[in-house]
């Protein structure tokens, strides 16, 4: 059951999993990946009635909001996708976001959050791969 926090309609993993017939692990990957909007309070992952419309093409919003054009209003968090490994690292530019990336060990361990600065709002959640494919 949806939760309603004023006029926010939040949706759990579990939700999502019985209104859209998707498993819950190709829904938790989607989150990962930023394929989807999502906050994770705590343990659980929540998704906004607004993400799922970006998600299905009906905001015209939505290309904005998960490929970010301009890098001057963002700040980029490398970090850990799992408990193995619990470094964070915050960086300024894309360039310091690369840089700090490459010293990785085993790349594949992590992720970047683009967050906006102004709403500290995490725009994208993308593995840091595929952060290094589109920047480089």
């Amino acid at each position: 059951m949806p939760k309603q926090v004023g006029d926010l309609v939040l949706y759990s993993v579990d939700d999502l999993h019985k209104q859209l017939g998707l498993s819950k692990m190709t829904i938790r990957a989607y989150l990962r990946d930023g394929k989807i909007r999502a906050r994770k309070l705590g343990v659980q992952w929540y998704v906004t009635e607004e993400a799922l419309r970006e998600y299905f093409g009906e905001s015209s919003k939505s290309k904005s909001t998960t490929v970010p054009k301009k890098p001057k209003n963002y700040r980029y968090v490398v970090k850990g996708i799992n408990d193995l490994v619990s470094e964070q690292e915050e960086c300024a530019t894309i360039q310091e976001t690369i840089s700090c990336i490459e010293d990785q060990a085993i790349i594949s361990l992590f992720q970047v959050a683009i967050i906006d600065r102004d709403s500290d709002e995490v725009v994208e959640l993308i593995k840091a791969r595929d952060f290094l494919d589109r920047h480089k």
